[in-house]
């Protein structure tokens, strides 16, 4: 399949660009993985970020009843347009994706995200999904093998991208991609994700831009103890050491120490100290 992605490329006179951290996946066994991994039902809309040259588009249209499939580069409409005119249930959308409006893009009705994303845009992707709104039933994406382990990460490895998953779904590595299985050949080897996304957040939504503050206050200094690099968002060393005691969390304990349970218990006390000493 290398060598058909290759002479697809060179009929259009293309050439993947390295800015948008372009390789495609040409590996049919793979494709049909990855299709497999996002269990469409015959009435779902699948949204696919990152058309590419539609080698992963057709499969899912195969499936699904809708694919909007989202391609950040206008080059390849031409390609694009020819390698799906035979499937009325796609629709092609050529623009940046963090760019657009995702309930007018997808409308009221649940859909799946899919997408194999290069690692500059993999976590702006991610929150905008998770955050924005409305929210995938489920997320299956592509990504480097090592974000793929911070996605998927528990206490001792935690960090604030596992945690922003962890808090709006369960995500699972379900398996790598060698890096010889693409065309060009990345650096590094990938992993395919599925998150099973929560109908609501693990919080209300109110509580998550301030729990994430925490949260990225304590990861900004991730190798250091929470008593310290909490100490500033909780009033002082001595008020951030109580804190911590009554959520059952060790003062000296770090950042990547903590699971989701661990971090949503210690919001509930920070969030009940608040309620009991408001900010001036």
């Amino acid at each position: 399949m290398k060598g058909q992605v290759r002479a697809l490329l060179r009929q259009y006179g293309l050439r993947p660009d390295k800015r948008l951290g372009q390789h495609f996946l040409a590996d049919a066994r793979l494709l049909e993985r990855i299709v497999d991994a996002a269990t469409i039902a015959p009435q779902d809309t699948v949204l696919e970020i990152g058309a590419g040259i539609g080698n992963l588009t057709v499969p899912l249209a195969q499936r699904a009843r809708r694919v909007i499939a989202v391609e950040v580069d206008p080059r390849l409409r031409l390609l694009l347009t020819h390698q799906t005119e035979e499937y009325p249930n796609i629709q092609l959308v050529f623009a940046d994706f963090l760019d657009l409006n995702l309930r007018e893009l997808v409308g009221d009705e649940p859909y799946l995200a899919v997408g194999n994303l290069p690692y500059v845009i993999t976590s702006p992707v991610i929150h905008k999904l998770l955050q924005e709104g409305p929210r995938p039933q489920r997320l299956v994406i592509l990504v480097q093998k090592e974000v793929a382990e911070r996605i998927t990460a528990g206490p001792g490895a935690m960090n604030l991208l596992g945690l922003v998953v962890q808090l709006y779904g369960v995500p699972e590595m379900l398996f790598t991609v060698p890096s010889g299985a693409f065309v060009p050949k990345p650096q590094v080897a990938s992993g395919l994700v599925r998150v099973e996304v929560y109908p609501e957040p693990r919080l209300p939504e109110e509580d998550i831009p301030d729990f994430l503050q925490l949260a990225r206050t304590a990861f900004g200094q991730r190798r250091k103890q929470l008593v310290n690099t909490l100490a500033s968002a909780l009033g002082g060393k001595e008020a951030a050491r109580v804190l911590l005691e009554r959520a059952g969390i060790a003062p000296q304990t770090r950042p990547e120490d903590l699971g989701l349970e661990d971090w949503l218990r210690l919001w509930q006390v920070v969030k009940e100290a608040r309620k009991r000493t408001p900010s001036p």
